[in-house]
């Protein structure tokens, strides 16, 4: 499938908001809670990577519109992989030959703690085997070091989208301050904050931290039925995986980095978190770089 001019696509029934990430930085929790709000249809596939090439672009367009069919204000999906440049290339460019007039959020964490939760990610699901120090060895080209390249993911998407569309969010300050938070998303979105917020607000725990092994240490390897509950609202695939694995499973103990590798990763990534802050007028004061 060819970039499709932007004058040429029927916009009906396309998403006008998309979370582009980052990988392990609380994508389901926020798309959870958008998707309590009745002005917010969220896409009930989460991840539909659609506007990257080697994934789900050949799918076509209708396939990426039949997800979005909620008469509402807002229709919106997550695929946390369009910021997984360079491994990912050319997601921005056609992102905007689709949805030019797309809102975007970016929710960010501190770039070290989320290097150690992507790598634990790969680690449960059988993509990696070294130990941490291993799969850290070399900064460049490394896929976990680059995705906390904020402002470099950041970047490509300002070569096509303006800045006032695109809102940066840290996993931080959800957790800390999630009213306030959402109201900032919400104003970003142009809708009623009010509505969402005359229920009482209950945080959404994803299963991040909770990858499993079996009592032998051995990784519980996923039935064809797991793809099917992959695809479903994550409030209720979260809970469906706890039914299945639980019983049966311990937590994957949390690697800790060595001292002088954290310091090394800290002062590789400074200068672009440092761009980071002065792009967005953010402190990210609780991160470690």
């Amino acid at each position: 499938m060819t970039l499709t001019l932007t004058n040429k696509v029927n916009q009906v029934n396309l998403p006008n908001l998309i979370i582009i990430g980052a990988m392990k930085c609380g994508t389901t929790s926020l798309h959870y809670y958008l998707s309590r709000h009745p002005q917010i249809s969220m896409s009930q596939e989460k991840e539909l990577n659609f506007f990257i090439r080697e994934k789900n672009w050949n799918r076509g367009i209708e396939w990426y519109k039949s997800h979005f069919t909620e008469p509402v204000k807002v229709q919106g999906e997550s695929s946390p992989s369009y910021t997984r440049y360079p491994k990912w290339s050319g997601v921005p460019e056609r992102m905007y030959s689709i949805v030019p007039n797309a809102k975007l959020i970016y929710i960010l964490r501190d770039p070290i703690q989320r290097i150690i939760s992507h790598y634990i990610h790969s680690y449960a699901k059988g993509h990696e085997n070294r130990t941490i120090g291993e799969a850290l060895a070399n900064f460049d080209n490394n896929s976990y070091v680059d995705c906390s390249k904020y402002y470099m993911q950041l970047r490509q998407y300002l070569n096509y989208f303006p800045d006032s569309s695109i809102l940066v969010i840290s996993l931080e300050e959800l957790s800390r301050e999630p009213y306030a938070t959402l109201k900032n998303v919400f104003m970003h979105l142009k809708i009623d904050e009010n509505i969402y917020f005359k229920k009482p607000f209950k945080p959404f725990h994803s299963s991040e931290n909770k990858r499993r092994k079996n009592y032998w240490g051995e990784r519980i390897e996923k039935l064809p039925l797991i793809k099917i509950i992959e695809k479903m609202p994550p409030q209720i695939s979260w809970h469906i995986n706890q039914i299945l694995y639980w019983p049966f499973s311990q937590k994957i103990h949390r690697p800790i980095l060595d001292k002088s590798l954290q310091n090394k990763l800290a002062d590789y990534l400074r200068d672009d978190i440092n761009l980071l802050r002065t792009h967005t007028g953010q402190s990210f004061n609780d991160w470690c770089v």
